[in-house]
Parts: C-alpha cells; sequence; structure tokens
C-alpha cells in the first residue's frame, strides 16, 4: 500500500512538472515574436528592455454595481513558447510565475490604452511592486496587447451579480536597461 502512495505522490510531481515547467529554470522560454505593431499610446518609455512574451488566456470578471457591470478582476494563465503554463494573473493587477515565485503588481498608466473593436483596450502598466529574484524582479512595465474579447455584457444587471467573460492577450514584460 505504501509503494502504491509514494508512485502516485511521484506521478503527480511529475504532472505538475510537466505542466508548469521545470522548477529549475531561471526564466520560462517567452512566446514567439509577432509583427503585430504597438500604438502608441502604449509604447513602452526608451531605456526598458522586453524580458519577456507570454500569451494569455482567461476570463475578465465584472460585478453589477448600480445596474452597470463594471470591472472586478481578471483571472487568466499564461503560456511560454511550447504552450506550458508559467505565469498566473489575477487582481492587482499582478502576475506570478509559477515557475520561480517572483511576481509583479502593476497599475495602468494614465491615457496609455488603445482601444480595439469587441475587445478589451490595449494598456500599458507601470510596475508598483515587484518580489522575488526571478522574472518579474526588476520588471518595470507591462504591455496587454492583441486583446480579443472580455468586454463586459451590455445592458442593465442585477446588483451583486457577477459574470466572467473569456478573453486572449499578449502580454510582455520590461526592465530598465542595464
Amino acid at each position: 500500500m505504501k509503494r502504491v502512495a509514494v508512485f502516485v505522490g511521484i506521478a503527480a510531481i511529475a504532472g505538475l512538472t510537466a505542466a508548469c515547467g521545470s522548477a529549475t529554470a531561471a526564466n520560462p522560454a517567452p512566446a514567439a515574436e509577432t509583427a503585430a505593431p504597438v500604438a502608441a499610446a502604449v509604447q513602452v518609455p526608451a531605456g526598458n528592455k522586453l524580458v519577456g512574451r507570454y500569451k494569455a488566456t482567461g476570463v475578465q470578471v465584472y460585478t453589477c454595481t448600480g445596474n452597470a457591470w463594471k470591472g472586478l478582476e481578471p483571472a487568466a494563465t499564461l503560456v511560454d513558447k511550447d504552450n506550458k503554463p508559467v505565469i498566473l494573473h489575477s487582481r492587482g493587477p499582478v502576475w506570478v510565475s509559477t515557475v520561480d515565485g517572483s511576481a509583479v503588481e502593476a497599475t495602468p498608466v494614465d491615457g496609455a490604452k488603445a482601444d480595439r473593436p469587441g475587445a478589451v483596450p490595449e494598456l500599458l502598466l507601470k510596475s508598483k511592486a515587484n518580489r522575488g529574484d526571478g522574472l518579474f524582479a526588476k520588471v518595470s512595465y507591462v504591455q496587454r496587447l492583441e486583446t480579443e474579447g472580455g468586454v463586459a455584457p451590455s445592458g442593465g444587471c442585477a446588483q451583486g451579480a457577477q459574470t466572467a467573460v473569456p478573453y486572449s492577450a499578449l502580454y510582455t514584460f520590461f526592465a530598465p536597461e542595464a
């Protein structure tokens, strides 16, 4: 019986490692480059270098307040170029590396958004807190690009109701140049 429990435990750890990438990897492999142009409104200031690009899929969660839908939080998983989940994105907004535990919390830069038809806008966000020594240790800016979906429902709603709207995006992370 103990051998079965040990085997099941090892299998579970192997499955988590396969799903989340190697725990010893310093930085997950970024998503493949894209040729899509970046709107001027969400450009990262000079003096910063790209440190990661990751595709995200998830939901934008909305809550009903005063008969209108208001953004509550995102909930998304970001994947590397091999389609392995390596980052979790949630309320803050915050991004947490599942590979090294580092995190970055950011806030939208005033006026730095580019509207997209039928999608949440592209954004430029500035880091306000970093945690850990890994991927997000020195991140200064985050871009939300190539957004699809995630738009709040139109029309009225019942106070306190919540809904989750699927979306996808490309997130890029920048750090100051050395």
